[in-house]
């Protein structure tokens, strides 16, 4: 088991072991936050739900209409404290409604998942919010193990492969630095290992999933989640689903890029990882086309150089998605 422990991080406070849950509400700063939840989330911890002044169910969808919906529907209420328990979907939902209330708005988070979107300040704005408004990250972070890697193990596996997939492109953009990627590598350790058992190593998983999303935080990202996030965005696969079927396949690309940086077995471990996850996205040569077109029009490609042409993003999708 991890030693639980408390970091202070610029502007934000990380609270990281068994039991923080439990005292959520009171971590939370008290009751009169707005949450943002799911069904499903919201019933592992009735006492945040019952503490709240509003609560929002986020439901499927992409970020930007999703965050306009929460703030049409509850985005006043509360005193601006917006806690999100939930995945990386609705993680990501509450730094866009704080983001697009702005003033004394504060994202918090427990997530359920693997995400790893509690630890950056990545997200899209919701429908109608100006694109050069700031983007925020959670003030406080609250990650109980018992929670955050509390899926089955197949889904798990597929979440844990999302995180793998920011641990290991962080040191190969070109923000990296020294501190981001230990954390990197430090995270890819504990994510490969998790899986060695039958029972998974869930404070293993837990904290390698928090050191990787710092290491993004830190870098940004390139190759690897513009294609992943162009298969969310188009409706392909969820987001899990989507980084767990390309990274055995653009981790090579990204050691062809960067081949200090990525270890020789990342592939293999990835690979292993997937068998476990048991994840497929099945698209058509058409869908593969229009995937290919969006990923080469974003600009984060250039984060991961030299920049990946159509070609190269073809082969990748081609290889990771079944046909249908």
């Amino acid at each position: 088991m991890v030693r639980a422990f408390d970091w202070r991080d610029g502007e934000r406070l990380i609270r990281f072991g068994r039991g923080v849950a439990a005292e959520a509400v009171e971590a939370l700063g008290g009751p009169g936050y707005l949450l943002l939840t799911t069904s499903r989330a919201g019933a592992v911890l009735p006492a945040v739900a019952e503490a709240a002044a509003g609560v929002h169910l986020v439901a499927a969808g992409t970020v930007p209409g999703l965050a306009a919906a929460a703030l049409a529907e509850a985005g006043s209420a509360g005193d601006g404290r917006i806690v999100a328990l939930g995945g990386g979907r609705v993680i990501d939902v509450a730094k866009a409604v704080a983001a697009a209330r702005g003033g004394d708005a504060r994202a918090l988070a427990i997530p359920t998942t693997l995400s790893g979107a509690e630890m950056t300040r990545v997200h899209r704005h919701a429908t109608g919010v100006a694109e050069g408004t700031p983007r925020v990250r959670c003030a406080l972070v609250l990650c109980d193990p018992e929670l955050a890697a509390s899926q089955p193990r197949d889904e798990l596996a597929a979440s844990a492969l999302n995180a793998l997939g920011h641990a290991v492109e962080s040191p190969c953009t070109v923000a990296a630095n020294p501190v981001a990627t230990l954390a990197a590598r430090e995270a890819a350790r504990l994510l490969a290992g998790a899986f060695e058992d039958e029972e998974p190593d869930r404070d293993a998983l837990a904290l390698g999933a928090l050191l990787a999303g710092y290491a993004l935080d830190s870098t940004g990202y390139g190759l690897h989640h513009v294609m992943a996030q162009t298969l969310v965005r188009r409706g392909l696969a969820g987001h899990g689903q989507a980084n767990a079927v390309l990274l055995p396949h653009t981790i090579p690309a990204l050691a062809r890029r960067c081949p200090e940086q990525v270890s020789e077995d990342a592939a293999a471990t990835a690979s292993r990882l997937l068998a476990v996850a048991r994840a497929r996205v099945a698209a058509t040569d058409a869908e593969i086309d229009a995937s290919v077109e969006e990923a080469a029009a974003r600009p984060q490609l250039a984060a991961t150089p030299p920049v990946a042409e159509r070609e190269e993003l073809r082969a990748i999708y081609a290889a990771a998605l079944s046909a249908q």
